[in-house]
């Protein structure tokens, strides 16, 4: 669709028109065309999933780290405290000895020595946040989208370098929707710090004439409150997201009829050609029957809906078998084989019947058509001369 804007514009001699062609489907979703409103099939989920394209929400995953944080601070600040003095000291008493090892000369070694003790300190001081922050963010993923390794996503794409699909992405609905969430965000957080702050605004004054321990004890009570109840506002946010994103990649995955169409084709294969396919099956299947009607020693007719070719060897099988059947166009074919090669044809309506409807090709017949059959038998045998 191409559409024009700006109208004319009166210059001093002529009138000149402008247009600026603009191209809507630049904005257009990538895909087949059509509109999306078939629910999505296995296959494509599957797919999506093995892609790395699942419906998730990194809201939930900050929301508990968050929490996590401001937790393991409340109730690990006395050894957090008491580590991080210990440390401290360690470090300033190891600085002397370590300089005047050698006469005032600090040799490479030391100095290593000193900043690895320091390093592996400050990584005990922080293992609790690590493991923490690991073992939510490993559990949130988990809860959401279930177990399931795959490495496509560290494929490279060069379709990811694709300078258009990049600008349709900056300029598309969903960012501007991220935006906007993010703003939303931001707002409902700062409404939250500025409410508690406010009623805490007395103790806040008082900090100027606190001693600094007292002080420092105030302001981490703040601090771990604000955080605390940032945390539990960012669960609800990120609830409410999590709700978001599984509509819309449910919405984002349905597909459209051709798309379901193409799929099926390419599991099942085309239905034309599996129409062909099973067309020539049966034409093969009904050439290996005539040949062998030529055996029968009975053909039992409706007699013209209805025909169905009987044998029966006493040496090989138990009970005569069915080795040919039809209806309609197919029972006059096999009545009139029937009629060249001189096999008797047996009106019988009610088991001609039964047998085309119960008894399959190369099967014999059950035991409650055994007596009507081996009538239909002893007459034939009888006009035959075989009894």
């Amino acid at each position: 669709m191409t559409t024009a804007f700006f109208p004319e514009i009166m210059l001093p001699e002529q009138m000149i028109p402008l247009a600026v062609p603009l191209d809507l489907q630049f904005f257009a979703k990538e895909g087949p065309g059509g509109e999306k409103t078939e629910e999505p099939t296995a296959k494509r989920l599957n797919e999506a999933r093995d892609e790395g394209n699942v419906a998730k929400s990194q809201e939930i995953n900050q929301a508990f780290s968050l929490l996590a944080l401001f937790l393991l601070i409340r109730f690990l600040i006395g050894w957090l405290g008491l580590h991080f003095r210990n440390f401290i000291m360690v470090v300033y008493e190891d600085i002397p000895s370590t300089i005047q090892m050698y006469d005032g000369m600090i040799p490479l070694r030391a100095i290593l020595g000193l900043i690895t003790k320091a390093l592996l300190n400050v990584l005990l001081f922080c293992s609790p946040f690590f493991i923490a922050g690991f073992a939510i963010a490993f559990l949130t993923n988990l809860i959401q989208v279930k177990w399931h390794v795959s490495t496509k996503p560290l494929k490279p794409k060069l379709s990811k370098l694709n300078p258009i699909s990049g600008v349709k992405k900056i300029f598309s609905v969903q960012k501007l929707f991220e935006l906007a969430k993010a703003i939303a965000k931001l707002a409902v957080l700062g409404l939250v710090v500025y409410f508690y702050l406010r009623g805490r605004k007395e103790s806040i004054y008082l900090l100027y004439d606190m001693p600094l321990r007292q002080g420092l004890a105030a302001m981490f009570d703040i601090v771990v409150g604000v955080g605390t109840r940032i945390a539990l506002v960012y669960m609800i946010i990120a609830a409410v997201d999590y709700i978001y994103q599984k509509h819309k990649f449910h919405e984002d995955m349905k597909m459209t009829k051709q798309e379901v169409k193409d799929e099926y084709k390419n599991q099942e294969g085309d239905p034309q050609i599996k129409s062909k396919q099973r067309q020539r099956m049966m034409e093969a299947s009904r050439r290996r029957m005539m040949s062998a009607l030529p055996q029968a020693d009975v053909v039992i007719t409706n007699p013209t809906h209805y025909a169905v070719a009987l044998r029966y060897d006493q040496d090989h099988f138990r009970a005569p078998i069915v080795i040919a059947k039809g209806a309609d166009h197919l029972a006059a074919k096999i009545r009139e084989v029937a009629k060249e090669h001189d096999i008797e044809i047996v009106e019988d309506k009610p088991l001609a019947r039964m047998l085309y409807a119960n008894v399959p090709i190369g099967a014999e017949i059950p035991a409650e058509l055994y007596e009507a059959v081996a009538n239909v038998l002893a007459f034939v045998y009888r006009i035959k001369g075989k009894v």
